[in-house]
């Protein structure tokens, strides 16, 4: 049987307005120890807002932190998955978008996401797993 995202994503999420600044963002960011906040414009989630975001749009145009909106530099979401959409699947999504993080979205709600680091997590239980099942057999 296949696993699903629900397995493994992470469902405490952070959170930002679309028209909060920058500043409220970058605070948020390294108060909680995160490096994304999912953005959203009337409780729906719209796009994420990553530290590559901040390097990019923000600190190369030496742009003001508490003048510039998150709206204005995040990433748009270019796709998502549902719960019981299999791993397999959201790394197919993730590679062919290039993306790190995966927000996983069920009935319009945003419930988790999927980042790198929980792939990792992942395949290292499996990697682990497989060496205990051949140690055993042999």
């Amino acid at each position: 049987m296949d696993e699903l995202v629900r397995d493994i994503m992470t469902k405490e999420l952070l959170t930002i307005s679309e028209k909060d600044t920058a500043l409220k963002a970058a605070q948020l960011m390294s108060e909680k120890g995160v490096s994304s906040l999912i953005v959203l414009s009337d409780d729906q989630p719209i796009g994420i807002i990553t530290e590559r975001d901040f390097i990019k749009k923000v600190c190369l145009k030496e742009l003001k932190l508490s003048s510039v909106k998150v709206g204005d530099m995040m990433s748009k979401i270019r796709t998502s998955a549902s719960p019981d959409t299999s791993i397999d699947v959201a790394v197919q999504r993730m590679v062919n978008n290039r993306i790190r993080r995966l927000p996983i979205i069920d009935n319009g709600k945003l419930v988790g996401i999927i980042t790198v680091t929980d792939l990792a997590k992942h395949l290292r239980t499996i990697l682990l797993l497989n060496r205990a099942v051949s140690h055993h057999s042999s």
